[in-house]
């Protein structure tokens, strides 16, 4: 909410109280807080600013008694007026009640709070799912952009399905592991995201239900919700889903579809068996049940690659195939994909034009360059290296700082460990505590309301160094609060 680059100035002839009443009475005349809005609380202000309380308290008395905010006890401080509205005689609108009028549903706060300090200086990220600035190919992705000799790309608008060159190289890509699919059935898409939504906007009657795994990554945004949809949860375990449930639920709660992460599952990391998969696919045929198969993980293999994907066995075109290249190569081009019947990629491709008249042309040129040129299969070979270095890394500091506290399960691949903690540790205290001592965790809860006792740790973001500073200290934080708490007893 705030500039956090300003601070008063003590050296000023001005008293502090006023340049903190300038600098908010600016906030409001120039409408970047309008009607309605509430501020940070009296302590939040004076830690931002630097200041003692009482400095806070002058400024905001001055604007209340000016009439530009109003403050009560229990609901805060808010504005309820700007500047030139005060010689004005309507009042302005009240866009917070717009705010809370929208039809999509906001991030969970806890989510809201990451997605903002992610991009704060000097911050741990233990959760951040996505690859370290340092394993995504800059110096390769330049070199691309200076080579001359290469075909130009296009700064117009693609055809509605994405560029057919890239939809050229991803079905060749997908006929590697086992997806026979023509262009026609392929969709490019801004990121997985992207597709989901499409999904939940362009399949779905409002009020229907589909399955998922639980925990799940899909309980952390808000695609499905935001469009009336419900969840119903199967539960799971180092295998995947527990396909022996799945007819039961099917016939209890009558969904309109399942959605899976079989490899590498965010966010435990799991990958579904192979014995698993083909009981998926039989029970699904069988009732006739779409399927959503996310498998943006599946190339982050260490060992062994994964069993082939649902998609690849499946002759009743049951499956809609989601791809990325977000997590492989770089979420800065945003280019993944949906594969399903051709009729769904119609319907699909229609409304990703009233959203954002297709996907970036320069991305999709820069993605079928790395697909077609063979530069991608060489970068996976780097990346599962570098990938696995930072697994056993993080495992070994795992064993060194959270035996003691914490269990978890090696995973084959992908980004996360799904540790879970054997100590009782309010997670909402440890999140806010981690995030004063500048360490940023994803808490279980947010893939899972039950998985209080849970926390997916990321070894793809972070540095090394960052990795073994950052565990250290949420240990100490964790034991720490494990003594306070039998102290009190």
């Amino acid at each position: 909410m705030l500039n956090m680059d300003w601070k008063p100035d003590p050296t000023s002839q001005t008293p502090l109280h006023l340049q903190i009443k300038d600098f908010i009475k600016n906030k409001i005349s120039v409408g970047e807080w309008a009607v309605g809005t509430k501020i940070p609380s009296q302590r939040a202000l004076a830690e931002l600013f630097n200041v003692n309380r009482s400095t806070v308290v002058s400024a905001l008395s001055d604007l209340i008694a000016e009439g530009l905010l109003e403050g009560n006890t229990k609901g805060g401080t808010k504005v309820i007026n700007n500047s030139w509205n005060l010689l004005a005689s309507s009042p302005p609108p009240d866009w917070s009640s717009y705010v809370q009028a929208g039809t999509y549903y906001p991030n969970q706060p806890t989510v809201q709070h990451i997605n903002r300090a992610e991009f704060h200086e000097g911050i741990v990220r233990l959760g951040t799912g996505e690859l370290s600035p340092e394993l995504l190919p800059s110096e390769q992705m330049k070199k691309m952009f200076e080579d001359n000799s290469a075909n130009s790309f296009s700064l117009g608008y693609e055809e509605a399905k994405g560029n057919l060159h890239l939809r050229e190289k991803v079905s060749d890509y997908l006929r590697g592991i086992g997806i026979h699919s023509s262009p026609a059935n392929i969709l490019i898409v801004s990121g997985c995201l992207q597709g989901l939504h499409l999904i939940a906007t362009g399949l779905l009657e409002r009020g229907s239900t589909i399955l998922l795994e639980k925990p799940s990554y899909l309980y952390s945004v808000h695609v499905f919700q935001s469009s009336a949809i419900k969840f119903v949860g199967l539960p799971m375990d180092e295998e995947g889903l527990q396909t022996n449930l799945l007819s039961q639920y099917m016939k209890g709660y009558s969904p309109s579809l399942l959605y899976t992460i079989p490899s590498f599952h965010n966010p435990t990391g799991y990958m579904m068996s192979e014995s698993r998969r083909q009981e998926v696919m039989k029970v699904c045929a069988d009732e006739g049940l779409p399927i959503i198969e996310d498998d943006v993980y599946r190339e982050l293999w260490f060992d062994t690659a994964p069993p082939l994907p649902l998609k690849a066995r499946d002759p009743n075109a049951l499956v809609l195939y989601v791809g990325s290249l977000s997590k492989t190569l770089s979420p800065g081009l945003r280019i993944g994909w949906v594969v399903a019947p051709e009729p769904v990629i119609e319907r699909l491709a229609d409304i990703k034009m009233q959203h954002d008249y297709g996907s970036s042309s320069i991305s999709q040129w820069v993605a079928a360059k790395w697909l077609g040129s063979g530069l991608y299969q060489q970068h996976l070979t780097y990346i599962r290296k570098q990938l696995r270095i930072r697994r056993d890394l993080t495992d070994q500091l795992l064993k060194t700082y959270f035996s003691e506290i914490a269990s978890w399960s090696v995973p084959s691949g992908g980004f996360y460990i799904w540790i879970r903690l054997t100590v009782d540790v309010p997670l909402h205290m440890l999140f806010e505590r981690a995030s004063k001592a500048g360490i940023l965790l994803n808490p279980g809860l947010i893939y899972d309301r039950n998985a209080g006792s849970y926390l997916r740790i990321s070894y793809a973001y972070a540095k090394l160094n960052e990795l073994e500073r950052g565990l250290s200290h949420l240990s100490d934080l964790i034991k720490g609060m494990v003594s306070a708490s039998r102290s009190k007893i």
